[in-house]
């Protein structure tokens, strides 16, 4: 069992910054893919990011390429989700999720286990 603990969302101007953390506990952290999903009011949850056990398997969707950074401290069982230039159209509830699998998938049903969520609002 793994557990994920999001934190660092929070209300932001467009083109602000904002930086999640995703803290987990229980089984061996560097074996996990952990990956990143957002779901806005109404809307699907959709892929934002993941990195593999090595960091050089990352990656990012479309839409936030260049503008965030994924990264993961295997000694501190943390990744980070540091998000620069924020527009409205980030604004939803940022997940983190765990995956037990060796391929980084961009599907929310091939992840394990999933944090409670942390809100990111981006005013205009």
């Amino acid at each position: 069992q793994v557990r994920l603990v999001e934190s660092g969302g929070g209300l932001v101007q467009a083109g602000g910054s904002l930086r999640l953390s995703c803290a987990a506990s229980g089984r061996t952290f560097s074996g996990y893919v952990m990956g990143w999903f957002r779901q806005a009011p109404g809307r699907e949850r959709e892929f934002v990011a993941a990195i593999g056990w090595s960091l050089a398997r990352l990656y990012y969707s479309d839409s936030v390429k260049g503008r965030f950074t994924l990264s993961r401290d295997n000694a501190k069982n943390t990744v980070y989700l540091q998000m620069n230039s924020l527009k409205p159209e980030d604004t939803a509830v940022y997940y983190c999720a765990a995956d037990a699998g060796f391929f980084i998938s961009r599907r929310p049903d091939e992840y394990d286990y999933w944090g409670q969520g942390t809100q990111v609002t981006v005013s205009s």
